[in-house]
């Protein structure tokens, strides 16, 4: 069974920076694309960013230059680097992975980690 498990949210100064982390564990799985979404309370969740198999990358404008997507691919992990956070940057933020799994190509998500940027 596929699960992803995240850690490293908490509450940060604005201008302060955050790393979350996120491991895919399980078996018979290839990993085609990861990545980061995010739900601010009344809004709807939202991309962050994606990294997908090939080095193909995508970020929301409202991150670019300030969040950083990583992989560890012989360690089935993907990082979030948040740096200069701000207040609008408070949300849930999920990690998610589209994996080829016996049957064919499943989404799946983390379990959501709670990033506060506040005074």
């Amino acid at each position: 069974q596929v699960q992803l498990v995240e850690s490293g949210g908490g509450l940060v100064q604005p201008g302060g920076s955050l790393r979350l982390s996120c491991v895919v564990s399980g078996s018979r799985f290839v990993i085609n694309a990861m990545g980061w979404h995010r739900q601010a309370p009344g809004k709807q969740r939202e991309l962050v960013a994606v990294s997908r198999n090939g080095g193909n990358i995508d970020y929301a404008d409202s991150v670019k230059g300030r969040f950083t997507i990583s992989r560890d691919n012989a360690r089935n992990m993907v990082y979030l680097q948040m740096n200069s956070l701000q207040p609008e940057d408070t949300a849930v933020y999920y990690c998610d992975a589209t994996l080829r799994v016996v049957g064919g190509l499943n989404h799946y998500w983390g379990q959501g980690s709670q990033v506060t940027v506040s005074t």
